[in-house]
């Protein structure tokens, strides 16, 4: 062993104590001055019974025990002390050769080391140190142990606080970003019902055809990414057209001609352009711009055909046309469902995408419905209402206009404004909420 290192542990337990036990005055002389003359604390006992009387009250760091002693020898002595000092290290003295003796002693006393009479003292002291340093050795490695324990122990628990904040953290910002969203999305909303609110027939134009292209984007199996895309796309359609004159925003396409046509057929372009200092809404731009593609390659403003229109185009351009049918914006007169989903599936390959075509098909067919949103929602009156619920579908006015976004959460303050609103226009509401076992 380094010798610095032993003095570092040997000095911090100095003076090292040691208990002399021997029924011979002069053996107990010879070993206290030994022991005392290199610093030692030497206590002494004339008997085994005597040192044991000492050990119940002074604690020592080694025992140096004659074998050969009347009424309790060496080995006897030692186990006793073994019980009310284990930590002190324990040496034999024995002075004739007693084999069985002596693994007596170190079976029942569990000494360290014997030593046999008459001595040598520096083989003795040799001893001691060496005994002494282990026993220095052994407490330095407790300790560490006890610290690396307690570390390990508050590191553990400094790890689940870490954990535990960690995850509550993660909630909060959970909860802010879906929050971020909802916003977002009602923003979306509510300036896309701003610009329809000049168009007449156009108001809730741009709700239905965003729910419709939402569904053929889920039927046809794309992304999360790809249908919130199309939906925003969906909603924002129009954008491009804010700055229509009323009398073009009214004017039917079917009536367009020259410089009328011309100014319509920029709209897609300049949509794509007010979107693109936007970077989340990049994509739903390019969607925009490219709305009236058409499959065979003959639509604005770039001529694409087939599969080079982005596939969020390409359901655009079906689920707008199919909701315009309707309101008479492409022929001359308002359609019916069921006359205006022939018309759609007639042009497949043609103006549309065939496989946006057959996804329209199942829907509008209910061969293969949608029944996630019936699953999720149930239909609730002003008077069912509780604040907590959370709307499961854009509440609308009557024509068309957004009045609470799908994912607001009711509170007493909207289901009284909600009620004032039926009372002041006097048209029942009819509003959709999560069912309770679907709430996020």
């Amino acid at each position: 062993m380094n010798t610095a290192a032993s003095a570092r542990i040997l000095a911090a337990h100095q003076p090292a104590r040691i208990l002399c036990v021997d029924d011979e005055p002069n053996i107990l002389s010879s070993l206290r001055r030994l022991f005392r003359s290199q610093g030692y604390e030497v206590l002494t006992a004339d008997s085994g019974a005597a040192g044991l009387t000492l050990l119940e009250k002074e604690n020592v760091d080694l025992i140096i025990s004659d074998m050969r002693m009347p009424e309790m020898d060496g080995a006897h002595f030692l186990e006793h002390a073994r019980g009310l000092c284990p930590d002190a290290l324990r040496l034999l003295l024995t002075g004739y050769a007693d084999v069985q003796s002596i693994l007596n002693a170190i079976n029942r006393g569990e000494i360290y080391r014997y030593i046999t009479k008459p001595w040598d003292d520096t083989d003795i002291l040799l001893v001691v140190r060496h005994a002494l340093e282990r026993k220095a050795l052994e407490q330095e490695r407790r300790r560490l142990e006890d610290l690396t324990r307690r570390q390990n122990e508050e590191l553990k628990a400094l790890n689940a606080e870490l954990e535990s904040r960690v995850k509550q953290r993660t909630f909060e910002l959970t909860q802010v970003n879906e929050k971020l969203k909802t916003s977002f999305l009602t923003s979306i909303k509510v300036f896309s019902n701003l610009i329809e609110t000049r168009g007449g027939n156009l108001a809730g134009h741009s709700r239905r055809v965003a729910d419709l292209s939402r569904k053929i984007a889920l039927k046809m199996g794309l992304g999360t990414q790809e249908t919130q895309d199309v939906f925003i796309a969906s909603l924002l359609h129009n954008i491009g057209k804010i700055g229509f004159s009323d009398d073009m925003l009214a004017m039917p396409v079917w009536r367009m001609k020259g410089d009328s046509l011309a100014l319509y057929r920029k709209h897609p372009a300049r949509g794509e352009q007010m979107l693109m200092p936007l970077e989340d809404l990049r994509d739903a731009a390019a969607i925009i711009r490219s709305q009236h593609e058409r499959f065979d390659g003959e639509g604005f403003p770039d001529g694409l055909a087939g599969f080079n229109i982005p596939v969020g185009a390409r359901i655009l351009a079906l689920a707008s046309d199919y909701d315009k049918l309707q309101i008479g914006v492409l022929v001359q007169r308002e359609l019916q469902p069921e006359e205006a989903a022939p018309l759609i599936i007639q042009s497949s390959g043609k103006r549309y995408d065939p496989v946006v075509v057959a996804a329209f098909q199942e829907i509008v067919s209910g061969s293969s419905p949608l029944i996630a949103d019936v699953l999720q929602d149930e239909a609730a009156s002003s008077a069912d209402l509780r604040a907590g619920m959370i709307v499961a579908r854009d509440l609308l006015n009557r024509d068309g206009s957004l009045l609470l976004s799908a994912g607001h959460k009711l509170t007493g303050r909207l289901i009284e404004q909600i009620s004032h609103f039926e009372k002041s226009t006097g048209s029942p509401l009819t509003i959709h909420v999560r069912k309770e076992g679907n709430k996020p």
